[in-house]
């Protein structure tokens, strides 16, 4: 996709960015930056979008988000209404090769993470892992001086010997276009506002000002799947949501959701998730 270049605050002194955010919801537009990132989701919940994944987040999730990587995390539509009450926060670790100097990442000693990192993606951390790694990043927090970063290099060889790492995108990084960051964004905005009714491709392609082959064209290059596609993996992000807030109704999750079929809302939510929505809410899924 072509999004927004973002610059993260450095200031050349330190070995990575630790930053710690507390606000009504995440910053909502797809963005992409030259840092890894590593991302503690603490409070809130929503659709992510990194590559050619979409799918949902919540609190105690961890992603590893490639350099480069096109990605939001888009709080649900509960957090923008005015009087919500809702809040998110998350901590985030940022780093290149340009933090602590190119010769310290060209060390024998962090060949494995060197490795690692070249091959990230977008990546969700799973299993023992996630446990290990948050309890990392909260040491990186209250740590000071040798200690935080001895504790951010274990947090980084954890990553890079596990193997419970969930592979989200592969998807290869788009040049960036600064004046297509306002199409691809406003598209993202309207289908997330109205993915819940019918949408027509021409709707969707005036809000891009294309023609309706035109749109279909530039959405396919620029995410390497169909529009239909992707608004599918919004409304199914929507129905996971639903049930796992206790919607017991299947049949209305679906229309809720945005779909005009229940066997057709059956087909996609299995080929999105891997299970039926049944299977989906059951205890222990």
């Amino acid at each position: 996709m072509k999004v927004i270049p973002f610059q993260v605050p450095k200031t050349g002194q330190e070995a990575f960015r630790l930053q710690v955010d507390a606000l009504p919801y995440f910053y909502h537009r797809l963005h992409q930056h030259s840092e890894t990132q590593i991302m503690l989701i603490e409070k809130g919940e929503g659709t992510l979008i990194v590559g050619d994944y979409v799918g949902r987040f919540n609190a105690g999730d961890v992603y590893v988000i490639g350099s480069g990587q096109p990605h939001v995390f888009r709080s649900d539509e509960s957090y923008y209404h005015t009087r919500s009450k809702k809040n998110v926060q998350a901590t985030a670790i940022y780093f290149d090769e340009h933090y602590a100097g190119e010769n310290f990442w060209k060390l024998q000693e962090l060949k494995d993470i060197r490795l690692f990192l070249s091959k990230v993606g977008a990546m969700r951390v799973e299993a023992k892992t996630q446990k290990e790694v948050v309890s990392l990043i909260q040491q990186i927090t209250q740590a000071q001086k040798a200690i935080k970063l001895i504790l951010f290099l274990q947090l980084l060889h954890a990553l890079s010997q596990s193997k419970n790492l969930k592979r989200l995108s592969v998807a290869p990084v788009q040049n960036l276009a600064q004046e297509e960051d306002k199409r691809m964004n406003d598209v993202l905005q309207f289908t997330f506002r109205q993915s819940n009714r019918k949408i027509k491709i021409s709707e969707v392609a005036s809000v891009a000002n294309l023609s309706s082959e035109a749109f279909c064209r530039y959405f396919k290059i620029r995410t390497r799947k169909t529009y239909t596609n992707f608004l599918n993996e919004v409304r199914i992000s929507h129905a996971c949501k639903r049930l796992i807030e206790g919607e017991p109704n299947i049949q209305s999750v679906a229309y809720g959701s945005g779909f005009q079929n229940l066997s057709h809302f059956n087909r996609q939510f299995k080929k999105v998730t891997g299970k039926t929505p049944s299977t989906y809410i059951k205890p222990g899924k």
